[in-house]
Protein backbone atom coordinates (compact mmCIF):
# COMPACT_ATOMS: atom_id res chain seq x y z
CA UNK A 1 0.00 0.00 0.00
CA UNK A 2 1.29 3.56 -0.79
CA UNK A 3 0.79 6.49 0.85
CA UNK A 4 2.18 10.00 0.70
CA UNK A 5 2.59 12.67 3.25
CA UNK A 6 4.89 15.41 4.94
CA UNK A 7 8.01 15.06 5.89
CA UNK A 8 7.91 14.76 9.84
CA UNK A 9 10.83 15.62 12.03
CA UNK A 10 11.35 11.29 12.21
CA UNK A 11 11.75 10.84 8.91
CA UNK A 12 15.04 13.04 8.66
CA UNK A 13 17.43 10.07 8.17
CA UNK A 14 15.53 8.31 5.21
CA UNK A 15 14.77 11.49 3.96
CA UNK A 16 18.95 12.31 3.58
CA UNK A 17 19.44 8.75 1.79
CA UNK A 18 17.05 9.83 -0.70
CA UNK A 19 18.08 13.31 -1.26
CA UNK A 20 21.75 11.84 -1.54
CA UNK A 21 20.82 8.93 -3.87
CA UNK A 22 19.11 11.86 -5.88
CA UNK A 23 22.40 14.04 -6.16
CA UNK A 24 24.42 11.26 -6.79
CA UNK A 25 22.24 10.13 -9.84
CA UNK A 26 22.26 13.95 -11.17
CA UNK A 27 25.70 14.27 -9.98
CA UNK A 28 25.25 16.96 -7.68
CA UNK A 29 28.26 17.30 -4.78
CA UNK A 30 26.90 19.02 -1.11
CA UNK A 31 28.25 19.34 2.06
CA UNK A 32 26.59 18.46 4.85
CA UNK A 33 25.32 21.52 5.97
CA UNK A 34 23.25 21.71 2.79
CA UNK A 35 21.55 18.98 4.12
CA UNK A 36 21.10 20.20 7.18
CA UNK A 37 19.64 23.92 6.43
CA UNK A 38 17.33 22.15 3.50
CA UNK A 39 15.86 19.78 5.99
CA UNK A 40 15.01 22.46 8.45
CA UNK A 41 13.68 24.83 5.60
CA UNK A 42 11.29 21.60 4.55
CA UNK A 43 10.09 21.55 7.98
CA UNK A 44 10.02 25.13 9.32
CA UNK A 45 9.31 27.61 6.21
CA UNK A 46 5.33 27.67 4.98
CA UNK A 47 6.35 28.09 1.00
CA UNK A 48 8.84 25.32 0.99
CA UNK A 49 7.67 21.75 1.50
CA UNK A 50 8.68 18.08 1.18
CA UNK A 51 6.41 15.06 1.16
CA UNK A 52 7.52 11.19 1.34
CA UNK A 53 6.11 8.46 -0.65
CA UNK A 54 5.62 5.33 1.14
CA UNK A 55 5.73 1.91 0.47
CA UNK A 56 4.35 -0.72 2.76
CA UNK A 57 5.94 1.99 5.42
CA UNK A 58 9.22 2.34 3.69
CA UNK A 59 9.81 5.69 2.42
CA UNK A 60 11.05 5.77 -1.13
CA UNK A 61 10.26 8.30 -2.98
CA UNK A 62 10.57 12.21 -1.95
CA UNK A 63 9.43 15.49 -3.55
CA UNK A 64 10.16 18.90 -2.73
CA UNK A 65 8.19 22.18 -3.60
CA UNK A 66 7.54 25.79 -2.64
CA UNK A 67 5.06 28.44 -3.58
CA UNK A 68 5.97 31.51 -4.98
CA UNK A 69 4.42 34.89 -6.43
CA UNK A 70 3.61 35.13 -10.29
CA UNK A 71 3.55 38.29 -12.44
CA UNK A 72 0.92 37.17 -14.32
CA UNK A 73 -1.08 34.44 -12.26
CA UNK A 74 -2.60 33.79 -8.75
CA UNK A 75 0.73 32.24 -8.05
CA UNK A 76 2.93 29.14 -8.96
CA UNK A 77 4.32 25.72 -7.27
CA UNK A 78 7.34 25.03 -8.34
CA UNK A 79 8.45 21.40 -8.12
CA UNK A 80 12.70 21.50 -7.18
CA UNK A 81 13.38 18.24 -6.63
CA UNK A 82 11.30 14.63 -7.37
CA UNK A 83 12.91 10.64 -6.41
CA UNK A 84 11.64 7.48 -6.46
CA UNK A 85 14.47 4.67 -5.41
CA UNK A 86 14.88 3.17 -8.56
CA UNK A 87 14.08 -0.60 -7.20
CA UNK A 88 10.76 0.57 -6.93
CA UNK A 89 10.41 2.90 -9.69
CA UNK A 90 7.35 2.42 -12.94
CA UNK A 91 5.04 1.78 -10.23
CA UNK A 92 2.76 5.03 -10.39
CA UNK A 93 4.64 6.90 -7.15
CA UNK A 94 6.12 9.55 -9.00
CA UNK A 95 2.68 10.17 -10.23
CA UNK A 96 0.96 9.59 -7.43
CA UNK A 97 3.30 12.42 -5.97
CA UNK A 98 3.10 15.07 -8.64
CA UNK A 99 -0.37 14.56 -8.44
CA UNK A 100 -0.57 14.66 -4.86
CA UNK A 101 1.64 18.16 -4.94
CA UNK A 102 -0.79 19.39 -7.69
CA UNK A 103 -3.56 19.45 -5.51
CA UNK A 104 -1.49 20.86 -2.63
CA UNK A 105 -0.46 24.03 -4.73
CA UNK A 106 -4.13 24.10 -5.96
CA UNK A 107 -5.66 23.99 -2.48
CA UNK A 108 -3.06 27.18 -1.38
CA UNK A 109 -3.73 29.35 -4.01
CA UNK A 110 -0.77 28.68 -6.21
CA UNK A 111 -3.07 26.63 -9.22
CA UNK A 112 0.31 26.68 -11.79
CA UNK A 113 2.45 23.48 -11.03
CA UNK A 114 6.18 23.71 -13.11
CA UNK A 115 9.12 21.74 -13.03
CA UNK A 116 12.34 21.38 -15.19
CA UNK A 117 14.54 18.30 -15.98
CA UNK A 118 17.53 17.30 -18.28
CA UNK A 119 16.80 16.71 -21.74
CA UNK A 120 17.96 13.34 -21.56
CA UNK A 121 15.96 12.36 -18.39
CA UNK A 122 14.65 9.05 -18.11
CA UNK A 123 11.64 10.57 -15.95
CA UNK A 124 10.57 12.41 -19.21
CA UNK A 125 8.60 9.23 -20.33
CA UNK A 126 6.44 9.96 -17.06
CA UNK A 127 6.54 14.38 -18.16
CA UNK A 128 5.42 14.04 -21.42
CA UNK A 129 2.19 11.66 -20.02
CA UNK A 130 1.76 13.80 -17.00
CA UNK A 131 2.84 17.89 -18.26
CA UNK A 132 3.07 19.81 -21.14
CA UNK A 133 6.28 20.09 -23.30
CA UNK A 134 7.36 23.48 -23.81
CA UNK A 135 9.59 23.49 -26.77
CA UNK A 136 12.21 25.59 -27.77
CA UNK A 137 11.84 27.11 -24.11
CA UNK A 138 15.36 27.41 -22.97
CA UNK A 139 16.77 27.54 -19.58
CA UNK A 140 19.23 30.09 -18.08
CA UNK A 141 20.26 30.50 -14.64
CA UNK A 142 22.93 33.77 -14.01
CA UNK A 143 26.68 33.27 -13.78
CA UNK A 144 28.10 36.21 -11.38
CA UNK A 145 31.55 35.70 -12.71
CA UNK A 146 30.94 35.93 -16.43
CA UNK A 147 29.56 39.35 -16.13
CA UNK A 148 32.03 40.80 -13.33
CA UNK A 149 34.17 41.96 -16.15
CA UNK A 150 31.62 44.32 -17.60
CA UNK A 151 30.24 45.88 -14.23
CA UNK A 152 34.16 47.08 -12.57
CA UNK A 153 34.95 50.17 -12.68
Amino acid sequence: MMEINFLAESDRACWEVLARGKDTYFKVERGDDAYERTWRRLLDDERIRGIAARLDGEMVGIAHYLFHASVWYAGKCYLADLFVNAEVRRRGIATAMIEWVARDAREHGFPGLYWNTLEDAPARALYDKVGKFHEGLIHYAYRRDANQASTRR
